[in-house]
C-alpha cells in the first residue's frame, strides 16, 4: 500500500498537533506552518502515525491519498 501525506499550508493554523504525533514526518516553519518532511511513510507505524496526525488536525490541513 502506498501512502502519501499532502499539507494545505494555506490552512493550517499552526497548532503543531502533527508535529507532536509525528515529529520524523512534520515541522513547522517560522510562521508555525507545517512543513512535510516525509511524505511517504513506508512502515505500518509511519502510517498509523500519519494516519493519527491527519484525524486530529483541527484546521483540516492534512490529508492522505492511499493507494
Amino acid at each position: 500500500m502506498t501512502v502519501r501525506i499532502t499539507a494545505d499550508r494555506a490552512t493550517c493554523m499552526g497548532s503543531g498537533q502533527c508535529v507532536f504525533t509525528d515529529p520524523d514526518a512534520f515541522d513547522q516553519d517560522d510562521d508555525g506552518k507545517v512543513i512535510v518532511v516525509r511524505d511517504e511513510p513506508g512502515t505500518d507505524e509511519e502510517r498509523d502515525r500519519a494516519r493519527l496526525a491527519v484525524q486530529i488536525c483541527p484546521s483540516r490541513a492534512l490529508a492522505l491519498a492511499e493507494g
